[in-house]
């Protein structure tokens, strides 16, 4: 497997790989990850879709990207997703996935066109003191001191932040900035959580800094992220005879890993799985609470092993985001319940991690749900009568069909830093007219509600409204009614939701393909590949990517990460957008400083490079300058100058 950039391989489709007529392949999960590698398998690999199955615990594909309408509770959306424009991998498989919305055309070019003719963009980022503007006004408010304390994490190499946290890096100075609640609330970063990953996400996207205050640089999908992501990958592979087997748990998967002989080769030899089949595995697999009436899981359960060969490809997805979820209801609160169970993610991975050092340590990751919990909840509005407070904030009409809040709005003086987003309505193809879908989540869900007075985790669905409802600027008088007759709201606490952000070293997540691995990959979101973020749609699908062109050889570059931190450009870029457009010449210097500044410039001022600095503000343009060239620079993105 090698990377490549440009539209040389990126327009071009390989040969068969050699000997892929006699191989078979097992997924165990159908998150992003999972249904990528299959669609890589069946595209690219030219594997037949019969000799592909996919193992998956719950009763339907998608993992943590579900959006599901329940019998009884309503709908339901874990989380959202938003889309960067150089996702590489993402639109690469996309550009040959037929849309759900409309089969003639693909994922890409329905999403390309949706963008195009409604593009994304925030009106309100944030608000305070019941549903006032907090007037961000798209400044990010940094001092110097605390632009120096971003750069510094910045340019600190990899190696010197294993186990690091983010406020060895970060002070006040930045944790207390507009920067920071930006960051924190669309990212869900914590202030204990990993700087390693806070580079690497500043580094990624460091092209999209100007972007960040309003959201102008993010896509979204027309529906919910199932049925616009999930269920056209679904289909293609359905139309391609891939093996879906739902309501499995892989419990192991045994390795043969003999460091002692000469080849130091690892191979997987066989997978352990408990079948489940019934009204309870499926309340049991996405975290429904039971009602009572249905037979436990275990009387319908039966255990098998699949032996494997060198033909036999697995596809493991190691630990996982919703694991342990579960949901309210407008009157039940979410189980907090992250006990690890055998069949789960973590589990899972536990019991591979005990055969190899070379597979990770999941206990970094999975070992302190306090810090890696957040709760969130979709509102259903049921009338009219909550909308007005919903366009007064966001400035749009809710049931336009276009964009309403253009991403998420985040209550400032929340204390359970609670943000909203409402998408383009309806979020569900089938949801009524005059209904509109809202995702709300909470980082804090430990913290007493400044309306409800208590913890979130511990409040049904209801509470949350009414606590939402209050920091819209919703009359109290009315809270309590508009809460319990014009909104539906289901709650979902999720225990390991940021899990990949705890601190971690090199190792502790296994690399996509280990040392001497025969016939296997780990894939996902605690699967290791350079320089791409977790948390994202891209690093999911690259991971199953990357898999997929390993084991079978496939002659074809994977598109690299897009490098935009190493264009000057964007680096000069960014560096005036950090500092709200002030030029870097305007920080706070000394007088030798400020002379040795002044001399350089001086020095390079008939260069392309004084062009470069004037052109992105990093110099101001002054009456001596006004006249210096600037030279060509080609392209620019969202938010440049």
């Amino acid at each position: 497997m090698y990377y490549s950039s440009g539209n040389y391989e990126a327009f071009a489709h390989p040969l068969p790989p050699e000997g892929v007529e006699n191989k078979q392949a097992y997924i165990i999960g159908s998150g992003l990850a999972g249904l990528a590698a299959a669609c890589f398998l069946v595209r690219d690999g030219r594997m037949p879709g019969e000799k592909i199955h996919i193992l998956e615990r719950d009763p339907r594909a998608g993992g943590g990207c579900d959006g599901w309408d329940y019998p009884g509770l309503g709908y339901t959306m874990r989380g959202g997703r938003e889309m960067d424009n150089h996702f590489e991998v993402m639109w690469d498989l996309f550009r040959d996935i037929p849309s759900i919305e409309d089969p003639s055309v693909s994922v890409l070019d329905y999403y390309y066109w949706l963008n195009k003719r409604d593009p994304n963009y925030s009106l309100c980022r944030a608000t305070q003191d019941r549903g006032q503007d907090a007037h961000t006004d798209n400044k990010f408010n940094l001092s110097d001191k605390a632009c120096m304390e971003i750069m510094n994490l910045f340019f600190t190499p990899e190696e010197e932040l294993q186990d690091k946290v983010i406020t060895e890096y970060f002070s006040d100075e930045v944790l207390n900035s507009n920067f920071w609640l930006y960051w924190r609330t669309m990212f869900a970063f914590e202030n204990w959580h990993s700087a390693l990953e806070m580079k690497r996400y500043v580094t990624r996207f460091v092209h999209h800094l100007g972007g960040l205050p309003d959201f102008s640089a993010l896509r979204f999908t027309r529906y919910n992220q199932y049925e616009s992501m999930i269920l056209p990958m679904v289909n293609y592979l359905e139309s391609h005879g891939v093996d879906f087997q739902f309501n499995t748990h892989v419990t192991d998967v045994r390795f043969s890993c003999d460091d002692a002989r000469d080849d130091d080769r690892k191979l997987a030899t066989e997978i352990r799985l408990v079948r489940e089949d019934g009204p309870a595995a499926v309340d049991a697999a996405e975290g429904v609470q039971p009602d009572g009436k249905t037979a436990p899981a275990a009387d319908v359960a039966r255990e098998e092993t699949i032996p494997l060969t060198e033909n036999d490809l697995v596809f493991i997805t190691p630990g996982s985001l919703v694991a342990h979820s579960s949901f309210g209801s407008q009157d039940a609160p979410a189980r907090f319940a992250p006990e690890l169970t055998p069949g789960d993610g973590w589990d899972l991975w536990k019991r591979i991690a005990a055969q190899s050092p070379e597979f990770g340590c999941p206990e970094k990751f999975c070992g302190d749900p306090e810090k890696s919990n957040w709760e969130s909840a979709t509102v259903t509005t049921l009338d009219e009568k909550i909308l007005p407070y919903i366009e007064k904030i966001c400035k749009r009409d809710p049931l336009s069909g276009g964009v309403v809040t253009g991403g998420i709005v985040s209550v400032k003086d929340s204390s359970w830093l609670l943000s909203w987003t409402i998408n383009r309505q309806p979020q569900f193809r089938a949801q009524p007219e005059g209904q509109v879908c809202v995702w709300l989540y909470g980082l804090f869900t430990d913290a007493p509600g400044d309306y409800v007075k208590k913890p979130m985790r511990d409040c049904t669905g209801k509470e949350i409204c009414e606590e939402w409802l209050y920091h819209l600027g919703v009359p109290e008088e009315q809270i309590e009614e508009l809460a319990e007759h014009s909104a539906n709201t289901v709650p979902c606490m999720m225990p390991y939701i940021t899990a990949f952000f705890m601190p971690r070293a090199d190792g502790d997540r296994p690399l996509v393909v280990p040392e001497g691995a025969v016939n296997f990959a780990f894939i996902g979101q605690f699967a290791e590949t350079p320089r791409d973020t977790i948390f994202t749609t891209e690093y999911s699908m690259r991971t199953g990517m990357e898999a997929v062109y390993t084991l079978l050889d496939i002659d074809r570059g994977v598109p690299e990460v897009w490098g935009s931190v190493f264009d000057l450009r964007v680096l000069l870029n960014a560096t005036v957008l950090l500092r709200d457009g002030k030029p870097a010449t305007d920080m706070n210097m000394n007088v030798l400083e400020k002379l040795l500044l002044s001399k350089g410039l001086k020095e390079i001022e008939h260069t392309d490079i004084y062009g470069l600095l004037k052109e992105f503000g990093v110099i101001p343009t002054t009456d001596e300058n006004r006249d210096v060239p600037v030279p060509a620079t080609g392209a620019v993105w969202p938010g440049i100058h």
